[in-house]
């Protein structure tokens, strides 16, 4: 079960070309959904807006191995370590969720594309990886679902509360869980099949409403937030002033007014401790 591909025993009931369509539908499903919420919401448009008037704002040019570098630790650290979260909490409950959605979408193309029947053997680290990646996505939603989702967490709403803007969270949650149900119970077509198939039709289908095109932005963001504080624009930002300094309480006699030559450290404020039932 653990090391059988069940979409190769499936093909006795479903052709292979079935099979392999609906995966291209999908993928059609995610480009349209996620082309459609880019206009609606204009994100490309405001993005490459706000290079254009960072540009302006340079202080100072560039480079290309600069860009090289802030590239490269942008994929590290965003990308494909979740370096933004600062809560280790949600950073794991995110590379969890993330990394094994990755490994069971993958795995699942996979093992339909290259080894749709029992006539091609699959090997069987296919199909492990792929109950590993279902695995991993489903402890780290649920965990996110239950325990971290700020609603919840911090603002004491009940758990099954859910709003349009869950959709994502939950198709993915049933997909990888019904997903598992279908393969432990032996496969085949059953009724744990029918709701695998509809929670993943929905999860792809449902991306128009969901942070899917989020996440193309949000390393390009991170990229552009980086590259304004290498040029020095900083966004039309003021930089971080140290307050003790004689020449930042020149140009601000407010600070040593009111704080004193000698602010005293402020904290951590709102990091202090975690936001419960506000």
């Amino acid at each position: 079960m653990f090391t059988s591909n069940p979409f190769a025993e499936l093909s006795a009931s479903i052709p292979t070309n079935v099979m392999q369509g609906y995966i291209v539908l999908m993928v059609l499903l995610v480009m349209i959904g996620t082309i459609l919420d880019m206009m609606h919401k204009k994100s490309a448009q405001y993005f490459f807006a706000n290079a254009e008037k960072a540009k302006k704002s340079a202080k100072r040019s560039v480079s290309g191995g600069e860009k090289a570098s802030i590239a490269a630790s942008v994929l590290v650290n965003e990308v494909l370590t979740s370096g933004e979260f600062s809560n280790p909490r949600r950073r794991l409950s995110h590379l969890l969720t993330m990394w094994g959605t990755i490994i069971f979408i993958v795995t699942t193309a996979i093992m339909i594309f290259g080894y749709p029947t029992p006539a091609t053997p699959t090997p069987v680290l296919l199909p492990q990886l792929w109950h590993i990646g279902a695995l991993m996505l489903a402890v780290g939603g649920y965990w996110f679902w239950f325990f971290i989702r700020v609603d919840v967490s911090a603002e004491g709403l009940p758990w099954f509360r859910f709003e349009r803007a869950d959709l994502f969270i939950l198709s993915l949650l049933a997909t990888s869980t019904f997903a598992l149900i279908w393969s432990f119970t032996g496969g085949g077509l059953t009724i744990f099949f029918a709701l695998f198939i509809l929670s993943s039709t929905a999860l792809f289908g449902g991306v128009y409403w969901s942070k899917f095109a989020h996440m193309f932005f949000k390393p390009a963001a991170a990229y552009q937030k980086k590259i304004t504080r290498a040029d020095g624009s900083r966004e039309n930002l003021p930089p971080d002033y140290d307050l003790t300094d004689p020449e930042v309480q020149r140009k601000f006699p407010d600070v040593p007014m009111y704080m004193g030559k000698n602010p005293p450290n402020m904290g951590l404020c709102i990091k202090a401790e975690r936001a419960k039932h506000y």
